[in-house]
């Protein structure tokens, strides 16, 4: 099958997951944390109206900014998020169906892997990323224990229970690119805590892993 596209290069390896954003404020906040350095943004499915919130911080947000939606099941999810401008989709699993339409567009892909298993099936299946989900489970030993067994140049994404004061310990494995949640948003959250967290966290990523880095 054709492979999803490459995962970009990224001034920082940093994706916000913006679960609970409302379409009313999706500008303000997808611009805060755009700003503050963080060019990927997802914005997950089982969040109110989220294709009308990905097409408006699309069309707010400059072409280099990589966007689109998280939590995508489904291969119509992934027909409108393609529909909606988003180029990045990312998935709690990893789902056959869902990668063949994601490469028919030519999205940039990250599901969700736990297992060697899984994370063999997502390279197969022509993934641009591996999310590690939930990288808190695992752990950076755990994390590190599958990479030891996968290509060299495999794209490593740490995701879920990760926050800016973890980046140090997966800096030592060789994991550069984190999905930042709760710790970064959650409905109800100003925009100016927002921006607040996203320079934070900007700033602790520049001092694990200096100013840039491939994904």
């Amino acid at each position: 099958m054709t492979a999803s596209a490459a995962f970009p290069k990224l001034a920082h390896g940093l994706v916000a997951i913006l679960r609970g954003l409302r379409p009313e404020e999706a500008v303000d906040m997808a611009s805060a944390v755009f700003e503050a350095g963080i060019e990927a943004i997802e914005v997950p499915l089982n969040s109110p109206d989220p294709f009308t919130s990905i097409e408006r911080i699309v069309s707010a947000l400059p072409p280099s900014a990589l966007l689109g939606a998280g939590t995508v099941l489904t291969a119509e999810q992934v027909d409108r998020l393609a529909d909606a401008g988003g180029r990045l989709l990312v998935s709690p699993n990893i789902d056959a169906a869902v990668m063949h339409r994601a490469a028919h567009h030519g999205l940039v892909t990250m599901p969700g892997v736990f297992t060697p298993s899984e994370a063999f099936q997502a390279l197969r299946l022509g993934a641009s990323a591996l999310k590690f989900f939930p990288a808190s489970a695992l752990g950076p030993k755990g994390i590190a224990a599958i990479m030891a067994v996968l290509p060299a140049d495999a794209v490593v994404g740490a995701v879920g229970g990760v926050s800016d004061k973890d980046f140090a310990d997966y800096a030592k494995i060789g994991v550069r690119t984190f999905g930042l949640g709760s710790s970064l948003f959650a409905p109800g959250t100003s925009v100016a805590a927002v921006r607040e967290r996203a320079v934070a966290a900007v700033s602790a990523w520049r001092a694990a892993f200096g100013k840039t880095s491939h994904g």
